[in-house]
């Protein structure tokens, strides 16, 4: 079974190794879904607590980039790259609490998103 929680976030980048608009510095709100994958608790019927999810997000992805200048954390700071920071912040964490994660959904824009799902 499959859970989804998305979230937003607010940051600003520059593309250092681009030529054209986006090597400018400029801002997006960032809206993220993140997707895990368990078998439901006997006990509770849950995959994961919801609530425990979103505070392990804000934790570990949230409180780093939102409002950030993004190029500080990751240095060529594409949605693909940043995408994939996120799966190596959470995927390790949520291995330990026996649920895998699925997929991760950056959505820099209303109709551009990078999707990275662990696999290169």
């Amino acid at each position: 079974m499959f859970l989804i929680k998305t979230f937003s976030f607010d940051a600003a980048h520059n593309l250092v190794e681009y030529k054209g608009k986006c090597e400018r510095l400029h801002g997006h709100t960032y809206r993220l879904a993140v997707t895990v994958e368990g078998k439901p608790s006997k006990k509770d019927g849950m995959v994961m607590d919801f609530a425990e999810l979103k505070d392990m997000v804000r934790e570990l992805v949230l409180e780093k980039l939102d409002h950030a200048y993004i190029n500080d954390i990751i240095p060529q700071s594409t949605a693909e790259n940043m995408a994939r920071w996120i799966w190596d912040r959470l995927s390790p964490a949520l291995r330990r609490r026996k649920v895998r994660l699925a997929r991760v959904e950056l959505w820099e824009t209303q109709d551009s998103a990078a999707v990275y799902e662990g696999k290169d």
